[in-house]
């Protein structure tokens, strides 16, 4: 009859008293006993083979798939977004030329003094708009008036100067014809004298006349040849007067003229004691203040034509093949974003930067590294929105250049 296997076990535990074996050291430990009882008992049923009563592998399955299908959604999606840019680019973006280096530009205006004197009022306030022709500085006119008021004296009276000598040229005139009327007795004089002479020499000469007679005939022929002389000479001299003054005249109107030029001077100079605004636009860096004194050429302030501005983008010289008047460009403002602003190429210039600087580089000598250079675009943008007045002159702007033939979104911008 066999032994139970827990009874055995208690055996080993609770040895019986009369055992031979009583040394503790050789007690088997009860962790053991039940491990080599086990194999005697029933084993346990294996698991499925499928796995279908095991936990683990149920959730790891559904999580395989999900990330199949993950995986491929993503590369289905890297391979439109592949078409679509590709096709992008194949289509839009291998005609764009963008660049960063590029600013708003506009042909400010410097208002300087064209005289001397204090300024005594400031007609504008900073940064306020004005229009061409508008009064922002005057200047102390009280000298530049008694300039004026002295030149017009000095006017009328070489006026009056040149009305004496007219005068004096009609009476001298009337000299010349008194002259020559005393010119034209004389000569009656002389041809009456002769007659005499002759009728007196003939009757001396026949006895009929004494000497005395012909000796006063004689003489009074040779003082009417001496008066027609005198009434010539007379004549002559009344005519050299008349040129004279005539002479003189022309001096006087030629001072006159001086004088005139002189009187409009001082007229120009007093009307520069207005400083009016050259254009339209923004009156802005002022740099004085009543009562500061200012010469000649000094700068005042400047105007900035804001409703007139432009876009000088500095592409590189490898980018410059492509790029030609007329082709449209997109504008992005950093002040403004979210806002594309259509513009066209308006021209080029005509070197590089570096060309125009007040030291130009000579790498003829030494070493060299080339360096890409860029060039200047001059880009309009339409007048409706320079009128806006968001584009102010040194703003960063990033320009695109479609260089694309014929593009079919152009918009045409209207040429002032």
């Amino acid at each position: 009859m066999a032994v139970p296997a827990r009874d055995q076990v208690a055996r080993v535990v609770h040895p019986e008293p009369d055992a031979s074996d009583t040394d503790a050291s050789r007690a088997v430990p009860v962790a053991e006993i039940e491990q080599r009882s086990r194999p005697a008992e029933q084993p346990a049923e294996a698991p499925a083979a499928d796995g279908s009563d095991d936990p683990i592998g149920q959730s790891a399955k559904p999580k395989s798939k999900t990330r199949k299908r993950v995986l491929v959604g993503v590369g289905a999606v890297a391979a439109l977004a592949g078409i679509y840019f590709g096709y992008h680019y194949m289509v839009v973006g291998r005609y764009m030329v963008t660049t960063d280096d590029a600013y708003v530009r506009a042909n400010n205006s410097t208002m300087g003094a064209k005289i001397a004197g204090h300024i005594s009022k400031v007609m504008v306030g900073d940064n306020a708009r004005v229009g061409a022709g508008n009064v922002v500085f005057t200047i102390d006119d009280g000298d530049y008036q008694l300039a004026v008021e002295s030149a017009r004296a000095k006017v009328a009276t070489q006026e009056a100067t040149i009305e004496r000598i007219r005068r004096q040229v009609a009476a001298q005139q009337s000299q010349v014809d008194q002259a020559k009327a005393q010119l034209v007795s004389a000569e009656a004089g002389i041809k009456r004298a002769q007659s005499d002479f002759e009728r007196q020499e003939s009757l001396s000469t026949k006895g009929f006349a004494s000497k005395a007679t012909f000796d006063v005939s004689q003489a009074g022929r040779d003082q009417a040849v001496a008066a027609v002389q005198a009434a010539r000479a007379t004549l002559e001299a009344a005519e050299t007067q008349v040129d004279v003054i005539k002479s003189q005249k022309a001096e006087a109107e030629g001072q006159l003229q001086e004088l005139r030029a002189a009187l409009a001077k001082a007229v120009r100079d007093l009307s520069f004691t207005i400083v009016r605004a050259p254009v339209d636009g923004i009156f802005s860096n002022r740099i004085v203040n009543v009562g500061d004194y200012v010469q000649p050429g000094q700068r005042l302030a400047n105007v900035v034509p804001i409703d007139d501005v432009y876009i000088d983008a500095n592409y590189k010289e490898t980018q410059l093949g492509r790029l030609k008047p007329g082709q449209p460009v997109s504008i992005t403002v950093d002040a403004v974003s979210g806002r594309t602003i259509k513009g066209v190429v308006d021209s080029l210039a005509p070197a590089s930067g570096s060309v125009f600087t007040l030291l130009p580089p000579d790498n003829a000598t030494g070493n060299f590294t080339k360096v890409v250079q860029r060039v200047p675009v001059r880009i309009r943008v339409p007048f409706s929105v320079a009128r806006e007045n968001l584009l102010r002159p040194g703003m960063s702007v990033i320009t695109t250049v479609n260089t694309k033939p014929n593009p079919d979104h152009v918009d045409p911008i209207t040429a002032r």
